[in-house]
């Protein structure tokens, strides 16, 4: 082979290397592919997209053509990755960060506080800690579109390491991911319950060991919550017999009303309906706050609302001290 031959291969080569990574950048293609692929279904994906079932297929047909490989197989109505296809994801979620990281680096230069603002926050923290800070600030700034999704606290720090989600606002977890910046904003003091007729109810005080005699109704074996009880029994060699559990802690409060157990409450919860079992223990406390990517460039709609999130911050430790 001639050395122009040669030259003619090594450019289109080269060509069509710089070709494929360019149809990478069909954020609306790479946008489809994710939503398909975590969902697992074309229709709910197209839900999410707010797109026909048709359109999210064409996009994800267009982008293997582009790729020049199949990204999914369809089996029996499961729809699955193939191996192309789990090489493409993280790939893909890399390609959308830097996207709308520029993206909004671009806008910020405005200076303007407006746009979208894509946040994740917990049942318990969005219904007991947010409501005034989120009137506060939708008032103060009207032109940001608020994104705001309500999942439990785990799914949510995987959402920002994921670049999902631009914020999150939920409970901390005791060992947090070094990729996080991750802020306490309040503490829930947190009590053990019960109802007014368990055999617990009326005591002078309770032994945290007698605890274990009895069964609990807790969060799920996964959450952040359910880990700080466990633990907190496990350093004194203790277990915990969990007989019900749900992510809810306004499902778990009904729970120990009607009698199905012992749990652990947050005291802002806590009203005539349950009693606290006078432990003789140390409290546990469990953090909320916000956290983010320490990789990503916020928003000037994220950074005014993590302004108000540290005014809330300061006003807590004053009445702490």
């Amino acid at each position: 082979m001639d050395k122009r031959n040669s030259c003619y291969l090594c450019f289109g080569f080269q060509s069509r290397i710089l070709a494929r990574e360019s149809a990478l950048m069909d954020t609306q293609s790479l946008q489809a592919f994710l939503a398909v692929a975590d969902h697992g279904s074309f229709s709910l994906a197209a839900e999410q997209l707010h797109l026909t079932q048709p359109a999210v297929s064409k996009r994800i047909a267009g982008l293997e053509g582009q790729v020049g490989a199949q990204l999914f197989d369809r089996l029996n109505r499961r729809v699955t990755l193939t191996e192309a296809g789990r090489t493409l994801l993280p790939r893909a979620r890399q390609i959308l960060v830097m996207f709308d990281d520029s993206r909004r680096a671009l806008s910020n230069l405005s200076g303007d506080i407006s746009g979208s603002l894509t946040m994740a926050t917990s049942h318990h923290v969005g219904l007991h800690r947010l409501p005034p800070l989120l009137k506060a600030y939708t008032q103060a700034y009207p032109d940001v579109r608020m994104d705001m999704r309500f999942l439990d606290s785990e799914q949510a720090y995987q959402g920002v390491l994921d670049g999902d989600l631009e914020l999150a606002v939920v409970t901390l977890a005791p060992v947090p991911d070094p990729a996080l910046t991750v802020v306490p904003v309040w503490i829930d003091q947190l009590r053990f319950v019960c109802g007014r007729e368990h055999a617990l109810a009326g005591r002078d005080t309770v032994a945290l060991s007698a605890l274990s005699d009895y069964d609990a109704v807790l969060p799920g074996h996964l959450t952040f919550t359910r880990g700080i009880v466990v633990d907190t029994f496990a350093r004194d060699g203790l277990q915990v017999n969990v007989s019900l559990s749900t992510n809810y802690l306004e499902t778990l409060k009904m729970m120990v009303a009607i009698g199905l157990g012992w749990s652990v409450l947050p005291e802002t919860m806590i009203d005539d309906e349950i009693e606290v079992i006078p432990i003789d223990h140390r409290p546990i406390q469990r953090p909320l706050g916000y956290l983010f990517h320490k990789s990503r460039t916020l928003s000037n709609a994220a950074r005014a609302m993590l302004e108000m999130l540290d005014a809330a911050r300061d006003t807590t430790a004053r009445q702490w001290v």
